[in-house]
């Protein structure tokens, strides 16, 4: 395999995907795995879907003008709540894609189909958790929706903020900012963990804010192969996110204590970049 090379990342709609400090860097295939066209589920999900949710949560909106009609586009985002994955693509003006557990497609009974259906329709793509190459998964299936032209959905921080605080960003999303020579649009939800609080099933019916920021070109910062420009690009993107949602700044990653004596102990011998 050929290609720029990346480390694990720490992204998915519902959580970090775990990583290894003393992993082995995989290599990106130049040629993205083709990303499947919306089909009539989704069609259907998203024109119910859409209305019936600006109807009964009546979302404030702003600058929605500043998502690019066409091309590559990634829409970057603090991450509150299980819902936001839900909230950007029902109000942006184009169809978003992002990540979401393998498991959401892989049920059986009606209530595999359930999930399935709607996650489909939502516009997510399964992946698999877990250490290593699961990671990079992550990556290559966001590489592959912007190669396609699309538009991707990611969260920086990794995690949900459990304490309202904005995280700093890894730099998976600067990486597939200067791989695919896609803009960013910043956004700033606000509100949504008071939708559905983290331990909680059901959603509770309360007005959020979602801000779109301008678009972001971050080729000035080098190439996707430099950490350095990686970070900087990170945390222009992190700024700008910051601008529009106001939350606290918490200047340190939003992760896990390693658990266990030589996971600490590899934490400290093998320091990483965040990704």
């Amino acid at each position: 395999m050929t290609g720029a090379r990346a480390e694990p990342k720490d992204d998915d709609a519902t959580g970090p995907l775990d990583s290894d400090p003393s992993a082995v860097i995989a290599d990106v295939p130049d040629e993205p795995e083709r990303v499947k066209r919306p089909g009539f589920v989704y069609f259907l999900g998203y024109g119910i879907m859409a209305p019936v949710a600006r109807i009964v949560f009546r979302p404030h909106i702003v600058g929605r003008e500043n998502i690019p009609a066409t091309g590559k586009v990634i829409l970057a985002s603090n991450h509150l709540s299980f819902i936001d994955s839900i909230v950007i693509p029902l109000v942006a003006t184009r169809r978003v894609q992002f990540l979401a557990k393998s498991t959401y497609f892989t049920g059986t009974g009606f209530k595999g189909w359930v999930s399935r259906t709607f996650f489909t329709a939502i516009g997510a793509i399964g992946v698999e958790r877990g250490a290593g190459q699961a990671a990079q998964v992550a990556l290559d299936a966001g590489r592959a929706v912007l190669e396609a032209e699309g538009a991707f959905a990611i969260y920086p921080e990794g995690t949900r903020s459990l304490d309202g605080r904005l995280y700093k960003g890894r730099t998976g999303v600067a990486w597939l900012a200067l791989t695919t020579g896609a803009v960013v649009v910043p956004v700033g939800l606000i509100g949504t963990q008071e939708i559905q609080p983290v331990g909680t099933k059901v959603p509770r019916i309360r007005r959020v804010t979602v801000s779109f920021g301008e678009p972001l070109d971050l080729s000035h910062h080098g190439h996707a192969t430099s950490g350095k420009a990686r970070r900087q690009a990170t945390d222009e993107i992190m700024a700008a996110i910051h601008g529009l949602s106001g939350q606290e700044l918490a200047h340190a990653y939003n992760e896990s204590p390693p658990v266990g004596t030589l996971n600490r102990l590899a934490h400290r011998v093998f320091p990483r970049e965040r990704l």
